[in-house]
């Protein structure tokens, strides 16, 4: 398999022959207004350009995984520019009528048993931030990847650390794991998804998996740089396990 960090948690996957673009926010640099009550409102989102152009990100892509529709994660520029004929996955049953709204005509929900191309795609529990701030954040979702020929890939999506993500690593035993890990906040109400202490319990969880951390740096409530994640993980020594990709670098597995 081979993962591409996009921008922000925008992925391109690789797995058992199929080409999956996860979570695409595919706008130009500084589009969107910052989101409020949170730090750098000085800065537009997003607040970094695209590695490539987005003729070369949706070459040949078979499906898109779209775990919640917030606008990092399926922005007006990705709802414009795919084509409307795409394979579309979505969590739920409101999620997939928003898509077909703006003209997705071939949407499909995640469920535990979803095989596409002979690929199973295991839909997940996330939890987008811990307390009051989970019923402003909305329900989310991850998605296990497992196919005989392919190491199993665990996408755990908006989620921080909690016992359904220990559930999900129990039971699936991922050999991959991408991660958000940019401890995005508002001024109030904690992380959003996860921080330091969060993936160094995924590494915790899976100390023989590869930890892949994205969503770092690009919509302008981030709250955890990658300097200092990768200081985190030295200073762990778990930076061979734990990788921090800068956008556009890719991993093959």
């Amino acid at each position: 398999m081979k993962i591409k960090q996009i921008r922000n948690a925008t992925l391109v996957v690789e797995y058992a022959g199929k080409k999956f673009l996860i979570d695409p926010m595919l706008a130009e640099k500084g589009t969107y207004p910052p989101f409020p009550n949170s730090p750098r409102q000085d800065q537009n989102n997003p607040l970094v350009s695209l590695p490539t152009s987005v003729e070369n990100i949706i070459q040949n892509i078979d499906a898109v995984i779209v775990t919640h529709l917030h606008l990092d994660h399926f922005d007006e520029a990705a709802q414009k520019i795919l084509p409307k004929e795409i394979k579309m996955f979505v969590q739920n049953e409101e999620d997939a009528t928003e898509v077909r709204n703006v003209g997705f005509q071939n949407v499909e929900v995640l469920q535990e048993d979803t095989v596409f191309e002979g690929i199973q795609l295991i839909k997940t529990k996330g939890e987008h931030g811990r307390g009051e701030i989970l019923k402003l954040a909305g329900l989310v979702c991850g998605v296990v990847f497992r196919h005989p020929r392919e190491k199993t890939l665990y996408v755990a999506g908006d989620t921080v650390w909690y016992d359904a993500v220990q559930e999900v690593i129990n039971t699936n035993k991922p050999e991959i794991i991408a991660v958000n890990g940019g401890d995005n906040q508002f001024f109030e109400g904690g992380s959003l998804i996860m921080g330091k202490e969060d993936i160094y319990e995924v590494y915790k969880a899976a100390p023989n998996a590869k930890i892949i951390v994205s969503h770092m740096e690009a919509v302008n409530h981030w709250n955890l740089s990658k300097k200092e994640l990768k200081s985190f993980i030295d200073e762990k020594e778990i930076s061979s396990t734990v990788l921090v990709p800068e956008d556009g670098e890719s991993y093959t597995f």
